[in-house]
């Protein structure tokens, strides 16, 4: 085993597709950086706001006012130079640092898709994604190589392959199998859709598509891994991901799912479509690899190979951090987050704050509006991190007003996949008094009704 280990660690592969990836996901995130911009994104989501939602751990990170428009700048010209190649290490860094912080900012905005491209960033910066076919092997031709150690692409497959597998498994649970929740909600309201519309209000379409998407989660690494299904997987992938774009909103992951997915095509592959895009852009072999191998030193590699190590065992495992609190995990959401369970839930809630001046014994009850904006008001009212962090916003505000020693109590009312309404969290409770941690959250009220699976 120790063997094929050290076998495995010392082969080499080619550097073309390093390179493909390298540009077709730079220029993904260029083009989800300037749709923010021309959607007045930017202004709606960190600007006008009153109050923003941080990650516990990240209180300091928050947006910076008008000069979150240069944050974005910086982020999107960044995924530009990463594409191109140009100052590789400084640009994939810049890119890792600005959109992160991006992501952090605002957990109201949480996408799984976020993560996948701050963690792909992560990864990059240690990869040797610029000896093809980049600006910066064009400039410094001694940096050129078409070989590259063989895990260096690996790494990129490995990390596919944890959010689709992960997605799948999550996906088995009764909710999804077998009440087909909570597509059977979602797909009917597009059923003035060309072609398809019609089918999406028929009763038995919401279960084929959510027994379809686990098996598909579960299942389309492999084919894409084999030679013989490979084609037929990504257009499998092709028609997967373009009816989540149609059907769903949820921004550039399936276009981004369906050029990250390349990396499982050949070295060859790869090759030929760098030499296409160059006859194209009439770059001639200005870029092309000479017959070179790159190679870390023996101590950069064994760090390298530590960090990804590190790094492979917490994705592994965090996924599984919910089973250390009780309780149902849609109705909690305690370690819902960053464990790619992927569109699993249609959750709303209502929620309704109470502020009581403990001098005066005179009682406000809060018009959310005020303070938030309609996404916010949403998201808040049925996660119980954020129900706390408003919370405690609303008492300072109060206290800034004059209240002495206010108490916050909250009547918050949920329906979780077609449930019926239920209370959530304790109403008696003053969140004032509440501090957050990653310790369970014991006045959240009792899941009535049980979702088996993972």
């Amino acid at each position: 085993m120790a063997l094929s280990l050290r076998q495995y660690f010392m082969k080499q592969s080619s550097s073309a597709p390093l390179a493909v990836f390298r540009i077709a996901f730079g220029l993904m995130l260029c083009i989800s950086i300037l749709r923010f911009w021309l959607n007045n994104w930017i202004e709606e989501l960190y600007i006008k706001p009153h109050i923003f939602f941080s990650y516990y751990g990240f209180d300091w990170i928050k947006p910076i006012g008008t000069s979150t428009y240069l944050l974005f700048f910086i982020c999107g010209l960044s995924a530009l130079l990463v594409a191109m190649g140009w100052k590789y290490r400084i640009s994939i860094i810049t890119l890792f640092l600005s959109f992160t912080y991006i992501e952090l900012m605002d957990k109201t905005t949480y996408l799984n898709h976020y993560y996948f491209v701050s963690l792909t960033c992560l990864v990059m910066i240690f990869l040797p994604a610029n000896v093809c076919f980049s600006a910066d092997a064009w400039k410094n031709r001694e940096i050129l190589a078409d070989k590259v150690p063989a895990w260096t692409v690996d790494i990129l497959k490995l990390l596919l392959a944890t959010v689709y597998i992960y997605a799948g498994l999550a996906k088995l649970n009764s909710d999804w199998l077998l009440n087909a929740m909570p597509l059977k909600f979602w797909l009917p309201t597009k059923n003035d859709l060309p072609v398809i519309g019609p089918l999406l209000s028929t009763a038995w379409i919401p279960y084929v598509f959510s027994w379809f998407g686990a098996a598909y989660d579960l299942t389309i690494v492999f084919f894409l891994s084999y030679r013989k299904t490979r084609l037929f997987a990504y257009v499998t992938v092709i028609v997967f991901h373009g009816l989540t774009a149609l059907l769903f909103q949820i921004g550039m992951f399936p276009y981004v799912m369906i050029v990250a997915t390349l990396i499982f095509f050949s070295a060859d592959f790869h090759q030929k479509l760098i030499n296409k895009i160059g006859k194209m852009l009439k770059l001639g072999h200005s870029f092309t690899a000479p017959n070179k191998s790159f190679n870390y030193t023996p101590a950069t590699n064994r760090v390298i190979l530590t960090i990804f190590s590190v790094l492979i065992v917490v994705q592994l495992l965090v996924p599984f951090r919910y089973l250390l609190y009780p309780g149902e995990l849609f109705w909690t959401e305690e370690g819902y987050r960053f464990s790619w369970r992927v569109m699993l839930m249609e959750k709303n809630g209502y929620a309704t704050f109470y502020v009581h001046d403990s001098a005066s014994d005179k009682k406000v009850i809060v018009n959310n509006y005020e303070f938030l904006t309609p996404l916010q008001e949403k998201m808040m009212s049925t996660q119980t991190d954020m129900i706390l962090q408003y919370a405690h916003f609303l008492k300072n505000h109060y206290v800034a007003l004059g209240f002495k020693n206010p108490k916050v109590f909250a009547d918050v009312f949920v329906t979780l996949n077609g449930r019926k309404n239920a209370q959530f969290i304790d109403p008696h409770v003053d969140l004032a008094t509440q501090e957050d941690s990653f310790k369970h959250k014991n006045w959240i009220l009792p899941f009535n009704d049980t979702i088996k699976g993972f």
